[in-house]
């Protein structure tokens, strides 16, 4: 993976924190809309994170991928991304 890991671990761990938080809210019957707002939050990072390590894809493997005149498995794996985000 050529994105920034450090970057790409820090979110990450932000967002298993906010999960663990959320179950907590859920154990404690708090407030729906709170539940929903942490839910919410935690998406945005992990959508933030999936767009980082695509943009990484793009610029790395897909660039190599360019150079080597080996592109057509990389634009199957771009359009199956594309499909599942368009869901």
């Amino acid at each position: 993976m050529k994105a920034d890991k450090t970057k790409i671990i820090r979110l990450l761990k932000t967002a298993r924190g906010q999960l663990d938080g959320i179950l907590k809210m859920i154990d404690e019957d708090r407030y729906c809309i709170d539940i929903s707002n942490q839910l919410m939050a935690a998406q945005a990072i992990l959508k933030s994170v999936n767009r980082q390590v695509l943009h990484a894809h793009l610029e790395n493997c897909v660039q190599n991928a360019l150079c080597a005149d080996d592109v057509e498995e990389k634009i199957r794996e771009i359009m199956m991304i594309i499909d599942k985000l368009s869901k």
